[in-house]
């Protein structure tokens, strides 16, 4: 039952929104559809993308039809960049409510467009991602069905409107690519899509489809670094579309990241040093964490130091936190400057969140350096490990080359250090050489668990398919998918499984 305050807010909402959404419609273009792409609101969502967040305002300001649906996405958009980059917490529930309104007053307009609920369902999923971000997950989840539903109807309806299928893609990708024993969910929501079927669709959107065709690119190549297999031809095809987009901070920050991810450190450093940076952009300092970290897979470390204390020093999120002690705590430790390393593992204990992977790795990190299963063996692992992230591969064999697997005392730093070389083996293009490496780090991880063995199988499974021999690759990604529960084990399963669908094996 509704008490009287309940009331009275639900009643000055409603009277709100409607005189809201009268008075910005007193405003329009009389006879102009409110699904109009004027010039204007293409160029405030183009400025919106690049991150020149205040350019894109000036041109929503300077549109005059207020009830246009582009207008309400566009600043659903603003906001969505301003919190993903800001990870601001106070902002982000400051800003949280302006997503039922928009919503209220999008399906307040006529609903005969394929406009009407694409935008409502890009609304949602932008709102979904940010939740995330803040550890909302139960209503995230919820907006991505709800904003399935939405693109899934759309296309029903309008089978031939190309911008569906920008996001209807990225879901279809997404479920297909989930893990076994979660496919249930999907299925019982009614949500249906496969691998194949999400990335065809959103080629078409790259193809076809001018205004959304760079998100689309980008998006499909974040999901081939994070979720399916990263090769030479998407690599090409990221540098192309970097080059093409000069003055996209977006872009080239995705681009760091997705060099990162598949160890391309100088890669990744030359596209941080060309993204434009003058004072239209919205402040990222992220990047100086990004670049602190590809410094320290160099072993350059005083210069990461200087980027992680130029990061902390402009940075008010919440995340990333302990990363940046374990970093600055890395640089000395490394560099056996032991004294001066530890007062950071101190503060990592003490500081920050454990809601993002790189602070949960760190505080099991610093835990486990507490309690002694840490020793300094373990330095030349770090540096082998941190070189190779960094695709630094000569730096990362030299690290490990005077070393042998009964030079390790600890069980499982002799499975990692078969692993290191498997790993440096195989990205010098020595497969022959690395399949020996990654045998023996499955024998030895096996028993325990250790991710090590899982990940050597993925890669046994990506050798031989490389050489034509199916059945060893579908053994081995099988191999894969069925090693017990590891800290990748989502990630490692979603690769296999992709390469078991590319050979068309269910």
């Amino acid at each position: 039952m509704i008490n009287a305050r309940q009331y009275q807010t639900t009643w000055k909402r409603s009277v709100f929104e409607t005189v809201l959404f009268w008075f910005l419609g007193s405003f329009g273009a009389f006879g102009q559809s409110p699904y109009t792409l004027t010039p204007t609101l293409e160029a405030a969502y183009q400025e919106a993308f690049k991150m020149r967040l205040g350019v894109s305002k000036k041109y929503l300001t300077a549109e005059k039809n207020r009830a246009n649906a582009f207008v309400i996405y566009v600043e659903n958009y603003v906001d969505m960049v301003s919190l993903l980059v800001s990870d601001d917490k106070a902002k982000f529930e400051q800003l949280a409510k302006n997503q039922d309104i928009r919503l209220g007053l999008l399906e307040k307009l006529p609903q005969d467009s394929p406009y009407a609920r694409f935008l409502q369902a890009e609304v949602r999923l932008q709102w979904a991602f940010v939740k995330l971000k803040f550890g909302k997950e139960a209503s995230a989840c919820w907006d991505i069905i709800k904003a399935y539903r939405l693109l899934d109807e759309n296309a029903q309806k309008f089978p031939d409107f190309l911008p569906t299928y920008k996001s209807l893609g990225l879901l279809h990708v997404l479920i297909g690519a989930t893990p076994e024993n979660y496919r249930w969910v999907p299925k019982l929501l009614g949500m249906k899509g496969n691998i194949q079927q999400g990335l065809r669709e959103m080629r078409l959107v790259c193809q076809k489809e001018g205004l959304w065709n760079v998100e689309t690119k980008l998006v499909e190549l974040l999901l081939y670094a994070y979720v399916l297999k990263y090769t030479e031809k998407q690599n090409q095809d990221l540098l192309a579309l970097v080059k093409s987009q000069p003055d996209n901070l977006l872009v080239h920050f995705f681009g760091t990241t997705i060099s990162m991810k598949d160890g391309r450190g100088e890669q990744a450093l030359q596209i941080l040093q060309q993204r434009p940076a003058d004072s239209s952009y919205l402040p990222f300092p992220f990047l100086s964490f990004l670049k602190a970290e590809i410094l320290l897979q160099k072993g350059d470390y005083e210069a990461s130091r200087g980027q992680v204390k130029a990061f902390l020093g402009q940075y008010r999120g919440r995340n990333f936190l302990k990363d940046a002690q374990l970093k600055l705590f890395l640089s000395h430790w490394l560099a056996h400057e032991d004294a001066a390393a530890k007062p950071y593992l101190t503060a990592l204990l003490t500081t920050g969140s454990t809601y993002v992977e790189s602070d949960k790795a760190a505080q099991k990190f610093a835990e486990n350096f507490q309690k002694g299963l840490i020793n300094d063996q373990q330095k030349v692992l770090m540096k082998a490990r941190l070189a190779f992230d960094g695709g630094y591969l000569q730096e990362a064999a030299n690290t490990l080359r005077p070393f042998a697997e009964n030079t390790f005392t600890v069980p499982r730093d002799r499975a990692e250090y078969q692993y290191r070389w498997g790993r440096i083996l195989q990205r010098q293009n020595q497969p022959d050489a690395a399949l020996v490496h990654y045998e023996r780090a499955w024998t030895l991880s096996q028993p325990q668990g250790w991710y090590f063995g899982a990940t050597s199988a993925l890669q046994l499974g990506y050798i031989f398919q490389a050489k034509g021999q199916k059945q060893k690759a579908v053994g081995y990604f099988k191999r894969a998918l069925e090693y017990p529960k590891h800290e990748y084990k989502n990630s490692i399963d979603n690769k296999a499984r992709a390469a078991l669908t590319e050979m068309g094996v269910e």
